[in-house]
């Protein structure tokens, strides 16, 4: 039992500093995957913003079509009462077809006056359009910088990260699911990363907090699984000092 404890806080200390290398690794590619993320949606926003602009333009040019075709209709209706008024018989029939002339013509200048307020709105929505389109130049060529400053940075360490990787794929077999379970847990509660340390001068390498010396000879012992009552990581050691 004893050496099956050990084997394990052994691999948790393994994953642990292959994870640690890792940390680092991606430490040094600081906020830009972040920047080139927030970038990315930042363009995809703008794209969106000119595709409704450019759906927007569009449908005002329908409209105008419409008020166009309003206008031929109502000029054609006019015409059509015109000639009725030369037919009519009394003043009631005349007075009527004057009043639908008179409703015709109103029409006509509705529509004319949305025609001029449509061209407005296109107008406002074209100059939109080329403010957000270079905007989204100006962001676009950011992205291309952010990225191509970020496969730099990760080229220089592909190959050590991929290594480290396929290590780690290795190391977290040879764990068994609940611990495993556990590590990620704690890795993810903690700001450094560090999920399992060792004693370190009397004290929890990752909070620092004395550990009494029973509980030091326990870790030590490693009959089983310890973990920092202060911090919660899980202590696979006591370092030796040498003097």
């Amino acid at each position: 039992m004893e050496s099956t404890v050990a084997s394990k806080l052994e691999a948790l200390l393994k994953l642990q500093s292959i994870d640690s290398q890792l940390d680092e690794i991606r430490r040094v590619r600081g906020d830009l995957p972040e920047e080139v993320q927030d970038l990315e949606d930042e363009i995809e926003g703008y794209e969106v913003r000119v595709r409704k602009f450019d759906d927007e333009v569009g449908a005002l040019n329908d409209a105008i079509v419409q008020r166009k075709q309003a206008i031929k209709d109502s000029e054609g209706l006019i015409r059509k009462y015109e000639e009725q008024q030369e037919n009519v018989r009394n003043n009631r029939e005349y007075d009527a077809i004057t009043k639908e002339v008179e409703l015709q013509k109103l029409e006509i200048q509705i529509s004319e006056k949305k025609i001029k307020e449509a061209h407005y709105q296109i107008e406002q929505k074209i100059a939109e359009i080329e403010g957000t389109k270079n905007r989204l130049e100006e962001r676009r060529k950011d992205l291309e910088n952010k990225k191509h400053e970020l496969d730099q940075i990760v080229s220089e360490s592909e190959e050590e990260e991929n290594k480290l990787e396929q290590e780690r794929v290795s190391a977290s077999e040879q764990i068994e699911d609940r611990l495993l379970s556990a590590y990620s847990r704690i890795r993810k509660n903690v700001r450094n990363g560090l999920a399992v340390v060792q004693v370190k001068r009397d004290a929890c390498g990752g909070c620092f907090n004395t550990v009494p010396p029973q509980r030091q000879a326990d870790i030590a012992a490693q009959k089983k699984v310890i973990v920092c009552e202060h911090c919660g990581r899980i202590l696979a050691g006591v370092e030796q000092r040498v003097y």
